[in-house]
């Protein structure tokens, strides 16, 4: 009989080699923070900070963008989700060739044109300071709240099956991110990401195979999954409280993950890393197929896992399904010393690449947003890097204190995860009201914004606090289970960890007769997005009307993004002008890009800070400085509120 869990009640640990191999795995993420923070000693600037100076190449920033937010959540959730449910949840291949396409061809060329650095600094061009600041606050809230979850859900799922320190795992985990990010910016961040790509996509090959293999063959495990109702691609109910659906997976999921792709500091400060918008488009059509392969190998693990358990759910060795994939792994990769270190590690990277993306993006967004422009407008490109990065360090410490609050704190890991998807509708919102809506103003943005931000928080804390679920597990087996006695190293939780995002529900359901409103709590969570995003543009052009629309002849026509334009491109312009909203942008990108080249042709030098004294970074500005009236180019000083004179004006002032 081979010493499985599920044949002796008890987990098998990680050896010397798994260790090793795991450390040396994650100390490379260190070594190249080091190599670039040395390499780039004489180029200390903000701009190679933030998006490398606009020099990273296709492979890296696709291979970064397709798991920044391929986190240990969903490395371990996903397979679960196949195993407890159902494979609908695979028609994510399609939300994410969606999103992708959107984000490639209107927001990233939208968004790159402009020369921003934070997408947040769009938002004063369109509105106003209190809408860039609300947009800011919001993304760095999100983002703290996530960087928790992502720090103490997979070490404690880990930790159970591994013999791994949980708070050591934690600790770990938070000052090597921190630490790398901190060094070597934005390079780090990319190129560190890609080598976690490839550790995860090793790791999780290697349990694929090998499971397949003890089951049986695949093909095998996909006739047991099938006859325990696991295999299923036909529910297409359009009733938005089915939680997962072809509508709610492929339409609530395609806007979250266009969120994400779109207009995510993270994700968008990416493809701004990229040497031309044309080579941005390039990197999110090169990730797609990298992000569905990892995605689908979740999938494809789940049903490989279940067939293994099929017999018996190892109820008693674990504590929480959120075990179950490690568990699974330390079954059947012991006796190939070094895997489940590789698998182990994949999994930690999913985090490390999750962390380092938020920590670079919120200080991005914290010095660009909200310290220079009202803070210290005339601070040194020098002194606006090292602020950079204590920012990324006082942010990594917050994060590690907040993943402390989590883990001692009852059903507080399940509000986190839900604030995400509370915060994330109404700020992707807020971009789609600037972006295709004209008639939008700033007073009308920013009350549809704090009404969505009410509205979604009284669905997702109401849903938690009402224990309301309409998820419906399928059923599981002990019979086959054989041992007695079971002697087993599990840590026991009262907290719900890593699941897909459906799965931060509470013990107890619901008695709908007891609860007002009950319908609305039960809205799938993969319409949060979507249904944060439509309040914001409704509320916001309710308000608009009221107090006085923005007249779409006033604005400048780069602040607007012609969307039949991008969707029908082949239609005549006879039949497009009418959906333009009286805005002309005949020929206004291409007038842009030329005044962009003529006016990058007349800059300084981009600022090298050597060591041997050559310069003075104290004295110098960013690369990014006119030679009239030595101020820095920012965004704030010529567009708010969405108006300019002309547009020679834009262009002049750049």
């Amino acid at each position: 009989m081979e010493p499985y869990s599920i044949n002796t009640g008890e987990i098998r640990t990680f050896g010397t080699v798994d260790y090793v191999l795991f450390c040396l795995i994650l100390a490379l993420s260190a070594v190249i923070g080091m190599y670039y923070a040395f390499r780039d000693r004489k180029q200390v600037t903000s701009r190679n900070f933030m998006v490398a100076s606009q020099g990273m190449y296709v492979v890296p920033v696709a291979m970064s963008l397709a798991v920044t937010f391929l986190s240990a959540l969903s490395l371990l959730g996903n397979p679960v989700e196949i195993y407890n449910f159902n494979t609908m949840f695979w028609y994510l291949v399609l939300a994410l060739l969606l999103a992708v396409a959107a984000c490639a061809h209107i927001f990233v060329p939208f968004f790159y044109r402009l020369k921003v650095t934070t997408v947040f600094e769009y938002l004063q061009m369109r509105f106003n300071t209190p809408v860039r600041v609300l947009g800011s606050i919001i993304l760095i809230l999100q983002t703290l709240t996530y960087f928790s979850f992502i720090l103490y859900a997979p070490a404690l799922a880990l930790s159970s099956v591994t013999n791994l320190s949980l708070w050591g795992s934690v600790l770990g985990m938070g000052l090597l991110v921190t630490f790398y990010t901190t060094l070597g910016g934005m390079k780090a961040v990319v190129w560190t990401d890609t080598l976690q790509a490839a550790i995860i996509l090793a790791g999780f090959l290697a349990t694929l195979i090998q499971g397949s293999i003890v089951a049986g063959g695949f093909e095998k495990a996909w006739k047991i999954a099938e006859a325990r109702d696991r295999i299923r691609f036909d529910d297409f109910n359009v009733d938005p409280s089915t939680r997962h659906s072809f509508w709610s997976v492929v339409v609530g999921g395609g806007f979250f993950w266009m969120s994400l792709y779109g207009v995510n500091q993270a994700q968008v400060q990416r493809c701004l890393s990229c040497r031309t918008v044309k080579k941005a488009q390039i990197a999110l059509w090169v990730n797609l197929p990298a992000i569905v392969i990892i995605t689908s190998l979740c999938f494809m693990i789940g049903v490989v896992m279940f067939a293994f358990y099929s017999e018996c759910h190892p109820k008693g060795i674990i504590t929480k399904n959120d075990q179950l994939l490690p568990l699974f792994v330390m079954d059947i990769l012991s006796d190939f010393q070094g895997l489940p270190g590789v698998f182990v590690a994949g999994i930690f990277s999913g985090s490390l690449s999750s962390l380092s993306s938020g920590l670079n993006s919120i200080s991005a967004v914290t010095m660009k947003d909200l310290f220079v422009p009202y803070c210290c407008p005339r601070l040194s490109d020098f002194k606006t890097t090292l602020v950079t990065k204590l920012l990324v360090v006082i942010f990594g410490g917050i994060g590690m204190a907040f993943a402390y609050l989590v883990g001692n704190l009852d059903r507080v890991l399940q509000a986190s995860y839900s604030v995400y998807s509370i915060l994330n509708g109404p700020l992707f919102g807020l971009f789609l009201l600037g972006m295709f809506f004209p008639w939008a103003n700033s007073f009308g943005a920013f009350v549809g914004a704090i009404v969505s931000l009410v509205f979604m928080a009284w669905i997702g804390f109401g849903a938690i606090h009402y224990g309301v679920s309409t998820a419906k597990r399928s059923n599981v087996t002990t019979l086959g289970c054989v041992w007695s006695n079971i002697t087993t190293n599990i840590t026991t939780t009262t907290a719900s960890t890593i699941t897909t995002l459906a799965n931060a529900t509470t013990a107890a359901p619901a008695d709908p007769t007891d609860i007002p409103a009950y319908g609305i709590y039960t809205l799938s969570y993969l319409y949060y997005t979507i249904t944060g995003a439509a309040v914001v543009v409704i509320v916001g052009l309710i308000f608009s009307f009221i107090t006085g629309y923005t007249r779409p002849s006033t604005l400048d026509p780069r602040l607007i993004c012609p969307l039949f334009d991008h969707v029908f491109p082949c239609l005549p312009d006879s039949v497009l002008r009418p959906f333009r909203c009286g805005i002309d942008h005949t020929d206004k990108y291409e007038k842009h890009d030329k005044a962009i080249l003529e006016f990058e042709a007349t800059l300084t030098e981009e600022i090298k800070v050597t060591l041997d004294g050559k310069g003075d970074p104290e004295k110098t500005q960013s690369s990014a400085v006119p030679a009239t009236n030595g101020k820095a180019y920012d965004n704030d000083a010529f567009v708010s509120d969405g108006k300019l004179s002309s547009p020679e004006e834009w262009n002049t002032r750049l």
